[in-house]
């Protein structure tokens, strides 16, 4: 059973948006946990995309995507979500939510401080 899967990707023309969801199972206490937004391009490492504490008080960006995402959480639903607006064709990625492992302190920015990763989901920006 996946603890995280995500939705809501897909083809969109620049400057276009789209919002992506990840959906925690019961098996993981989701308010408990800070959340993160990664992505991968192909060819590329894994990046970080932006992250958020468990109340959802403080969020954090890559500077790539400060001004134009917003990562936002409903813990009575255990869901979170990356609203992404302007995208650009460098947007183009797979896009992975994951649960930090520690359970203390603000939003972490490193790929090894997430413990829980979901399956991914494509984000394809072009023309």
């Amino acid at each position: 059973q996946e603890l995280l899967v995500e939705s809501g990707g897909g083809l969109v023309q620049p400057g276009g948006s789209l919002k992506l969801s990840c959906a925690a199972s019961v098996g993981l206490a989701f308010s408990n946990y800070n959340m993160g937004w990664f992505r991968q391009a192909v060819g590329k490492e894994r990046e970080f995309v932006a992250g958020i504490t468990r109340g959802g008080t403080t969020t954090n960006y890559a500077n790539a995507v400060q001004g134009r995402f917003t990562i936002s959480r409903d813990n009575a639903k255990n869901t979170l979500y990356l609203q992404m607006s302007d995208l650009k064709p460098e947007d183009t990625a797979v896009y992975y939510c994951a649960a930090d492992s520690r359970p203390w302190g603000g939003p972490r920015t490193t790929t090894s401080a997430y413990g829980y990763w979901g399956q991914g989901t494509q984000v394809t920006v072009s023309s």
